[in-house]
């Protein structure tokens, strides 16, 4: 786990306990009705195990190299030929999900005979959400930085289009969210979406190279990949701001389950799922 199952904010413990909440309480065969003298918390950790036994089966950086698909900075490949190079030695294809043009996600599926934890899991077609990414997308390094490039002005001064940190989140707005290239709803005072009723009004106070947000529920901070604003948030969360769009370590899209609908309020989170989504601004 500490080698091959790491989370990208040093936060390991909060995240592991978030993928099995999520994800390894929902699969019936590791009821602790189904095992002959169980033990407590044996089955968190036959999932836990079986997810890295399968990760490790699967070198995704091999298995695009040898299609000559490396990390770069500066070259461009198309979205096609990445999930070419993934599928051919699994012969199924997969799903591969991006964040602002990066790929950031692959995800492989199985069916499983028998258990989880004894069953033969045989690989199969994509099933749920498909592929977010464009049709030519980047695939960045881990670590490193990119080639460093100079814009210079005759006059002195900023060149126009140069960002204000921040800009346009500034002073007292609401935070309209587009989802499937259409505004619908805004982020409430709690820090979800709400597709219908009145938009909660929002803070932005200038800080460091970016901007905190408050609304009337309190300071609002991603905690354990959500979205939330409340009074027990002390560290509210530094956010920027990309192409006038919210964003939280310099990406754009954030994600939910799917779209709310009347009264229902949807959680939001940075972590990929089903649907995603950009949050705007609108002045006061």
């Amino acid at each position: 786990m500490n080698q091959y199952w790491k989370d990208y904010q040093g936060d390991d413990e909060s995240f592991w306990e978030h993928e099995w909440d999520k994800h390894g309480t929902c699969i019936s065969t590791l009821e602790p009705g189904c095992y002959d003298n169980y033990s407590p918390q044996q089955e968190v950790v036959a999932y836990f195990q079986k997810a890295v036994d399968l990760f490790k089966t699967l070198d995704s950086y091999s298995f695009l190299a040898a299609k000559g698909i490396t990390p770069s900075f500066t070259t461009i490949y198309s979205s096609a030929s990445i999930m070419e190079a993934l599928a051919a030695p699994r012969g199924v294809e997969v799903t591969i999900r991006c964040r602002n043009g990066e790929l950031d996600e692959i995800w492989y599926f199985y069916n499983v005979r028998g258990s989880v934890e004894t069953g033969e899991f045989v690989p199969t077609q994509p099933d749920g959400a498909k592929s977010n990414c464009p049709a030519d997308v980047k695939y960045l390094p881990k670590t490193g930085t990119p080639p460093s490039t100079t814009v210079t002005s005759s006059t002195g001064t900023p060149p126009t289009g140069t960002p204000t940190p921040g800009a346009p989140f500034s002073g007292r707005g609401t935070l309209p969210v587009t989802s499937g290239g259409k505004t619908n709803g805004c982020i409430i005072s709690g820090g979800t979406w709400y597709t219908t009723g009145t938009c909660a009004t929002y803070t932005a106070t200038a800080s460091g190279d970016g901007f905190s947000l408050t609304s009337s529920k309190g300071k609002c901070a991603v905690t354990n990949s959500v979205l939330t604003c409340s009074a027990s948030v002390t560290d509210p969360t530094i956010f920027t701001a990309v192409a006038d769009k919210l964003a939280y370590d310099g990406a754009t899209d954030f994600y939910t389950n799917s779209v709310p609908t009347g009264s229902v309020q949807a959680a939001i989170s940075v972590q990929q799922q089903a649907t995603t989504l950009s949050i705007g601004w609108k002045s006061s």
